[in-house]
């Protein structure tokens, strides 16, 4: 077999076949931990900065070790790259016969069931949706994956792939008269025939918690599991663990059933009266929340008594319909369907208004016209380590952000990785050189005043903009703070202003790069894998260290938790959650070798407080400044092509 050294080498096999590629000792040395981990088995937990080339690290040993090999990354959009892009790449610079696969979670494919259910339905509520249908009706007869990822002219975001796509709740499996035909079978049966298969995390979990209520696996057995953007699983894995009830589900159920009954059991108009009543029943739980966006812990329900009047009323619309879905019994297989849902949002709904805690996290969301009712478990080492043993091959957990100054305690005692090996690699780029780190003095206390201390951030940070022209992201802790920045930036710049919410995302990106010299207005998601390389971002300006919203039900509980042991939240907890954050939102800065920039962090508590060293201890090691003539001095130097002119 070939060995690592031989690929990844100075003069190894991917620097003869790959244009462009540079060896980096640091990716050749996580690739032979890689493959003695695969040959030995065990755990290993990894940290390679930006630059590293961690996914050619990984890919390579995979490749060559023989083995069923799953690989888990953060997203949908991550997935389709390595697939479609560095998996082929890499294995045809290696030859190996390897059969590669691509699974994605139910809802990316498209039902053939359920759109023709839409088509005869026939009630949309635009004229976008219909064109949408119309669009996905040609591209139907068109493809072969039926990953709706193909169909670019349809938006990712568009209300009718509910209509088109089906949940774990609405399927009729092999039931299905369409099954022979079904796309996500068909995606399946490759995975279990591959020797390699990329997923995402969603899926990971869903198959882990599926397979507890003997739904069967989803994944195909595998010797290793290479998970990848390994910082965001925690967040992923907990939500799978837990339950969830939302507005949308129940209001599914409405639709599919009237949908049904039309097809089935058109002799029964209480059917369809029943759905009715649920659908007022959901909307009247909406209602009784109010208005507002908000989220709060489940003693917040109990303390009112319209939410907890409309719950009641929700309850009693369940068990109605299941009583005359019951009476229908075998008339179809549609409705029968209808039957199982009902069941099971009966039971849990149950599970979240009746049954005690028990360390799981009882707590609601709205948003919009919809709502979320969720139960979250405190602590989930327990149970993802069970998970765990049912797959006794190898695991190796990477990601540029795992480890909270140099040591990675945090992150494996969120996942029960305790006697897990772990190994950190540096990124490659000359940080000293590449970069300035930017912590202004005169700031007040973001504590103080929230709006204050914003109008105070971006003053400054019109001057940096102005210094840096244009190339900037503003990347703010809050929607309250982006839309203060909106408002109060609009038509004080010279430069394109983007700002995030007002297009899709990739669409914004997309101009971002095209215009050269943009800002632009961004939160939470626009922190972390975005790639923005060339000189087109030579700033990125944060506004406060990334710190939880204390308000947050799942947080506040995990605070309570560990403070009835004994331990200190503060900074057992949210100070390495932080801290992982902001190494997320700083690594948009330097994407290349040849990229250059300021990183401006306006947060004073990063240098008052001593938990500031955390961060510090965490961060690349940066030039360093308080003086914003440092800052205009390094954007002269550099120009508008982003390198040193001299």
């Amino acid at each position: 077999m070939i060995a690592v050294e031989e690929v990844l080498g100075r003069e190894g096999l991917l620097s003869r076949a790959i244009e462009g590629f540079t060896h980096r000792p640091e990716q050749e040395a996580m690739a032979l931990a890689v493959a003695q981990t695969l040959e030995q088995g065990g755990v290993l937990v990894t940290e390679a900065g930006t630059g590293t080339g961690k996914t050619f690290a990984y890919l390579v040993p995979a490749l060559l070790s023989g083995q069923k090999v799953v690989i888990s990354t953060g997203t949908r959009n991550l997935q389709d790259q390595l697939y479609h892009r560095d998996l082929p790449l890499v294995r045809d610079a290696l030859a190996v016969p390897a059969d590669i696969a691509l699974l994605k979670g139910r809802a990316n494919y498209l039902c053939t069931h359920r759109l023709e259910n839409t088509l005869q339905e026939g009630r949309l509520k635009s004229r976008d949706m219909v064109g949408h249908l119309m669009a996905v009706k040609g591209w139907a007869g068109r493809t072969r994956s039926g990953d709706i990822a193909e169909l670019v002219e349809v938006p990712e975001d568009s209300p009718i792939w509910p209509h088109v796509t089906s949940t774990t709740e609405n399927c009729l499996g092999s039931e299905c008269a369409d099954y022979g035909d079904c796309h996500l079978v068909e995606a399946r049966r490759r995975a279990q025939e591959a020797d390699l298969v990329v997923i995402n995390h969603h899926l990971l979990c869903a198959d882990f918690s599926l397979k507890e209520e003997g739904f069967g696996e989803l994944l195909p057995d595998a010797d290793c599991f290479i998970i990848d953007e390994a910082h965001q699983l925690p967040e992923v894995a907990s939500s799978f663990f837990g339950y969830t009830l939302s507005g949308r589900q129940l209001l599914d159920l409405c639709r599919d059933t009237e949908v049904e009954y039309h097809r089935e059991a058109g002799d029964m108009k209480v059917i369809p009266e029943r759905a009715a009543a649920l659908e007022t029943a959901v909307r009247e739980l909406r209602l009784s929340f109010g208005i507002d966006q908000r989220r709060g812990p489940w003693a917040e329900i109990g303390r009112d008594s319209r939410v907890t009047g409309a719950l009641r009323r929700l309850a009693q619309a369940l068990e109605a319909l299941d009583e005359v879905l019951a009476a229908v019994q075998g008339r179809g297989k549609g409705l029968d369907s209808c039957l199982e849902r009902t069941r099971q949002m009966r039971a849990g709904l149950h599970s979240l208004t009746d049954a005690p805690d028990e360390g799981d996290i009882r707590w609601f969301e709205t948003m919009g016209q919809g709502f979320r009712l969720n139960r979250t478990p405190l602590d989930i080492a327990g149970l993802f380590q069970a998970r765990m043993q049912t797959h006794p091959g190898s695991w190796i957990f990477t990601s540029a952000t795992l480890a909270v100054g140099g040591n990675f305690e945090h992150f494996q005692r969120r996942l029960g990785l305790d006697g897990a090996g772990t190994a950190l690699w540096d990124s490659p780029f000359d940080y000293p050189k590449q970069a300035l780190w930017f912590v202004p003095r005169g700031l007040p206390d973001p504590r103080a005043d929230g709006d204050r201390y914003t109008e105070a951030v971006l003053d400054l940070a019109l001057q940096v903009v102005e210094a840096s022209r244009g190339r900037a992201f503003l990347l703010f802790t809050s929607y309250r703070a982006l839309r203060l920045a909106e408002a109060r930036i609009q038509g004080r710049l010279d430069y394109p202003l983007l700002v995030q919410g007002s297009a899709p995302k990739g669409e914004l990106l997309e101009r971002f790069r095209r215009a050269g010299n943009a800002v632009l207005l961004a939160t939470a998601s626009f922190w972390e894998g975005v790639d923005v390389r060339g000189a087109a971002l030579s700033c990125v300006i944060i506004d406060k260290l990334p710190f939880a919203s204390p308000g947050d039900p799942v947080l506040q509980a995990r605070i309570d938790a560990l403070r009835k042991q004994g331990g200190n939240p503060f900074m057992e907890f949210q100070v390495p959650q932080a801290a992982i954050a902001l190494k997320q939102g700083a690594g948009r800065l330097i994407r290349d070798v040849n990229d250059r920039g300021v990183l401006v962090i306006c947060d004073p508590r990063l240098l008052k407080h001593g938990y500031g060293y955390t961060f510090l201890d965490s961060m690349p090691p940066m030039a360093r400044t308080r003086d914003l003539e440092d800052v205009r001095r390094f954007f002269e130097r550099i120009g508008d092509g982003g390198h040193d002119a001299d």
